[in-house]
């Protein structure tokens, strides 16, 4: 008999996955435009509940997921966008996106990554207005109707910062399963005061990031960004 995991048996399991992993993966990509078509709260269940498979060291789970829909949502983004329209500073960072100095070949690909982003948009390099114009669009969430905010306990270690981007990973595969989109956003931590005033979370917590979600926005474009060919980043070892 199969064994029950959660209404899905490990038949139906293997006959749904078994094909639709590999496009999963390959159809995930960071969506910066999106419909304001409601995800259901079902479908944020269903996902959320996958998720929780997620692995982990010593299945702590260390991960804290907040997720904001409707009038929360709408409030965040006016909050959000009235700091930006006002010019306020960032808040302190309570961790560093990127080394100071990032070597080869890492500074090559990020740089890569900003060329097509911004030439997409037809920015030049040197225009540093509209290019924050764009990068205020992270703080509207992209025009999603829904956002996951993810946040780790300040006393875990790198291994369990580890631990949250599997399920982080593991969260936007499943959404691409249920033929949503989604944009992991680290830019949120630099207004983790103003997302705080919505979320309230328990104390200890660091936001780690956001994340956009909803149906993709089909007019807005958008490329999938490349990635270094495996020789690059994998070495086989053995036979």
């Amino acid at each position: 008999m199969d064994r029950q995991t959660d209404g899905w048996t490990d038949e139906r399991i293997e006959r749904e996955t078994a094909l639709n992993v590999y496009e999963a993966v390959t159809s995930r990509r960071a969506v910066r435009g999106f419909t304001d078509r409601p995800v259901p709260k079902e479908t944020w269940e269903r996902v959320l509940s996958a998720a929780a498979w997620s692995p982990s060291g010593s299945n702590i789970q260390p991960w804290h997921a907040y997720v904001v829909t409707g009038g929360p949502l709408a409030e965040l983004k006016k909050r959000a966008g009235e700091r930006v329209a006002a010019g306020d500073p960032w808040d302190e960072r309570e961790y560093e996106m990127y080394p100071p100095v990032l070597k080869s070949p890492y500074h090559e690909r990020r740089s890569a990554f900003g060329k097509q982003r911004y030439g997409e948009l037809g920015i030049a390099h040197d225009d540093w207005e509209a290019r924050q114009r764009a990068a205020a669009e992270n703080w509207q969430c992209f025009g999603a109707p829904a956002a996951l905010f993810c946040y780790v306990d300040r006393d875990m270690g790198s291994a369990q910062w580890a631990d949250v981007g599997m399920y982080l990973q593991t969260v936007m595969l499943l959404l691409r399963a249920e033929g949503l989109h989604s944009c992991p956003q680290m830019a949120w931590s630099v207004y983790r005061r103003t997302v705080a005033e919505i979320v309230s979370p328990s104390d200890g917590l660091i936001l780690f990031c956001g994340m956009s979600i909803g149906f993709e926005d089909v007019t807005t474009g958008g490329t999938r960004t490349g990635r270094a060919p495996l020789e690059e980043t994998v070495t086989f070892v053995g036979d």
